[in-house]
């Protein structure tokens, strides 16, 4: 019997590595592919989904603070456009990029959000970091989401932060009427009411 227990201990031993082994190669396969950002943005979003991380419509609002139109962006049809196109219209701005999982995390409830809300007053402006414009246009093909896409050309310093994804609210008047850093769940009653309710000022 005691003759046995190295040979188990070993066995063990063996098996566990085997298991460690496994993981690496599987994770190492994920990462040179590029998909371990996507498949850590799908756990996200499952803890996403438990509405664990709302934006706080009160809490987040940049007091006197005014938005600056004058942001240059490219749309996949290589056309520059401005925000100021948009103007006079309330404005859901999402800072997002390909490489950012908690991004790929609340994208499908942006997109829930984007399909809910008739709205021709509301605006969606999903403005993408990435440095190849073309990375980010195949990605929301690929996903099928139909939300509007965007690549950055020049970015005012008021949306300037560390945080990625960064979503902004605009009212009509132009006015920052929330700034949220971080994932989050939108597509919830209370925030939709907040937007039609911006949106209708």
């Amino acid at each position: 019997m005691e003759k046995d227990k190295p040979k188990s201990k070993w066995s063990a031993l063996k098996k566990e590595l085997i298991q460690w082994t496994l993981i690496f190669v599987i994770g190492a396969g994920l990462y040179a592919t590029g998909y371990h950002t996507e498949v850590i943005g799908k756990l996200q979003s499952v803890i996403l989904y438990t509405g664990i991380f709302q934006p706080d419509t009160e809490e987040s609002i940049i007091h006197g603070s005014k938005a600056d139109y004058n942001m240059t962006m490219i749309d996949s049809t290589g056309k520059r456009i401005s925000l100021s196109e948009f103007q006079g219209k309330t404005i859901f701005i999402n800072f997002w990029a390909t490489w950012c999982p908690p991004c790929i995390a609340e994208m499908p409830n942006i997109q829930s959000l984007y399909d809910e809300i008739d709205n021709e007053n509301i605006v969606f402006v999903m403005a993408s970091l990435d440095q190849e414009s073309q990375k980010a246009w195949d990605f929301v093909q690929r996903k099928e989401f139909s939300f509007p896409v965007y690549s950055v050309a020049s970015k005012p310093r008021i949306y300037d932060t560390s945080v990625v994804p960064s979503t902004y609210v605009i009212s009509p008047a132009g006015d920052i009427v929330m700034k949220h850093q971080g994932m989050a769940k939108y597509n919830t009653d209370e925030f939709k009411d907040f937007i039609l309710r911006i949106s209708s000022q």
